[in-house]
């Protein structure tokens, strides 16, 4: 169980680091091979005439990082908060003393013998 915990973990943060730098892989990928990534991603191969030259890929991955960073509403209202001023205050450690335990004998003491005996008590036979 602990081995799917750290797989899990281990997948989640993967996953999170490569969609924060899939823009910047793009990029690095139109920069390292320009020609490749024209041949692979490029989606006006078919008409020349435009001369993209992978730029149509770059702006689609621009516009959706872009739309992917929206801005956070502001929870604190900043005009409202009030802060208080803390005394600076030392605190003294001391040296830590074990608390020594009790321990108790494990085995079950128990007084009681039985009389295992044949002779069954019987009522008088009227």
């Amino acid at each position: 169980m602990e081995i799917h915990k750290h797989v899990f973990v281990l997948l989640f943060l993967l996953l999170i680091i490569f969609n924060s730098t899939k823009a910047s892989l793009t990029y690095a990928y139109y920069e390292l091979d320009p020609i490749g990534f024209i041949e692979n991603l490029c989606e006006n191969k078919d008409k020349p005439e435009l001369q993209c030259n992978g730029k149509c890929q770059l702006m689609k991955v621009a516009e959706s990082q872009n739309s992917d960073q929206n801005t956070p509403e502001s929870i604190i209202d900043f005009k409202e908060l009030i802060l208080y001023l803390s005394p600076n205050t030392s605190f003294q450690l001391t040296q830590y003393t074990p608390i020594r335990r009790q321990y108790f004998s494990s085995h079950y003491l128990n007084l009681y013998t039985f009389n295992n005996t044949n002779d069954c008590f019987h009522p008088p036979r009227v």
